[in-house]
């Protein structure tokens, strides 16, 4: 069995693409197209269902691609396992994480990563969490950085990081600002996976007095907008959303513009632009930030000592 062909075949898939997939193996694309046509004449079926668009797999294909996925999985984990026994500090690490704060992490842990591990070759992807999930359940990723709430996780392996507690911002010139900060503070809630110099206290939101107001929050795919929602269904009140967005950043420009109330992480309260305010939820709602990767699967001295090096990040 020839391994060249079978990574060949699932970059097609991939990509859905022989082109794009050419580009991405730095092979001439009529080559590509000959490694294919010859396994479909081997097999005695067509893989792909072609298109003018683009290309997807057929009922056999999928099963080729599917063995042929596990294939892979075995020679990675395989040559993991020998890298590591022989102490060769080399290999191969695709890495996720989250746009925004998952791209100032990678650029944080990255340099002493590669300081240790000079001969391991690291590809970052920046992705959504559930996007993350679907290619560690595949196979083509091997370890995702994501936030979320216990429900949100599959049947993948987790090592959880940290836990982070969820605020409310609203624009400071906001009337009940006023009357909500001078009310009794509090404290943050008791876990907080972000660098802080000291536990600052935040007045509790009365989420009542903003539920005339716009919100800007994260898109319903997001996990954070799962735990919002849940927070707005206690409350009483579904809320008037002017925007959805995939960026924080965009959350706090808006709010700053005093357009909008927003739900952040509590990553995003450490620095505050001027003219907005914090404030904790009554409940202290909270997620994990956690370290994913494949159900059974093998995890080399390379890819802890880069989970111990994010876990340093966040705490």
């Amino acid at each position: 069995m020839d391994l060249k062909q079978i990574e060949y075949i699932v970059k097609i898939d991939d990509e859905h693409s022989i082109t794009r997939a050419a580009e991405k193996l730095f092979v001439t694309q009529s080559a590509l197209n000959q490694q294919l046509l010859r396994l479909e004449k081997e097999l005695g079926a067509p893989l792909f269902h072609r298109s003018k668009v683009d290309m997807r797999p057929t009922e056999i294909g999928q099963v080729y691609l599917d063995n042929a996925r596990e294939i892979l999985r075995i020679k990675q984990r395989t040559y993991n396992l020998i890298n590591d026994m022989t102490d060769a500090k080399k290999g191969r690490l695709s890495i996720g994480f989250t746009p925004g704060r998952g791209s100032e992490m990678f650029t944080h842990v990255y340099p002493a990563f590669h300081q240790s591990y000079p001969n391991v070759v690291v590809e970052p992807h920046e992705l959504s969490v559930h996007r993350q999930q679907q290619m560690i359940s595949q196979g083509n990723l091997d370890i995702g950085f994501q936030t979320l709430s216990e429900r949100q996780r599959t049947d993948s392996e987790y090592i959880k990081l940290g836990e982070e507690e969820i605020f409310l911002l609203v624009p400071s010139i906001h009337p009940a600002v006023e009357q909500l900060t001078a009310a009794q503070t509090v404290a943050p809630g008791p876990h907080h996976a972000t660098n802080q110099q000291s536990a600052v206290p935040y007045p509790i939101a009365n989420l009542a007095l903003f539920q005339y107001e716009p919100f800007v929050l994260m898109y319903k795919e997001s996990t954070i907008r799962a735990i919002t929602d849940e927070i707005f269904r206690k409350s009483g009140f579904t809320p008037n959303v002017l925007f959805e967005t995939a960026s924080n950043n965009t959350v706090l420009s808006m709010i700053e513009a005093n357009l909008c109330c927003g739900v952040v992480p509590e990553y995003y309260v450490r620095r505050l632009p001027e003219g907005i305010s914090c404030f904790a939820f009554a409940s202290h709602p909270s997620w994990d930030i956690v370290a994913n990767y494949r159900k059974n699967g093998y995890l080399s001295e390379a890819a802890k000592y880069f989970i111990e090096l994010v876990r340093e990040f966040w705490t």
